[in-house]
């Protein structure tokens, strides 16, 4: 079964759950906001997702922008940057769904349809 992480206030999260209702996929659901993910959770989905860590952060988000990481991030080491998303699930792009050997971050269908169907 796989991980559905978001958060349930973001409208994104909230299509891409009605996405798994409707296409009838098992998933296990967790409130990112009250169970962050951890430095060790988001080592091993960075490492299987094969992306870019900058992919991992929630770039529209206000503590993003309060936080500067704008400009700080290009300067960060990757064990600094996933520190830092480990220290609060609002830094973290949503939704992300952890398979077992896949890792989705954001919602795209195409992306979706391909990986868990």
């Amino acid at each position: 079964m796989i991980k559905f992480i978001c958060y349930p206030k973001c409208t994104t999260c909230q299509k891409a759950k009605k996405w798994l209702d409707d296409n009838k996929i098992e998933y296990e659901i967790r409130d990112i906001k009250e169970n962050n993910p951890s430095l060790e959770e988001l080592t091993a989905w960075y490492k299987m997702s094969g992306l870019p860590l900058k992919k991992f952060f929630n770039t529209s988000g206000l503590l993003y922008k309060s936080m500067e990481l704008k400009d700080k991030l290009p300067t960060m080491s990757d064990e600094e940057q996933l520190k830092l998303l480990a220290s609060d699930g609002m830094l973290v792009k949503r939704p992300l769904v952890i398979g077992e050997n896949f890792v989705l971050v954001g919602f795209k269908e195409s992306e979706w349809s391909e990986k868990l169907k």
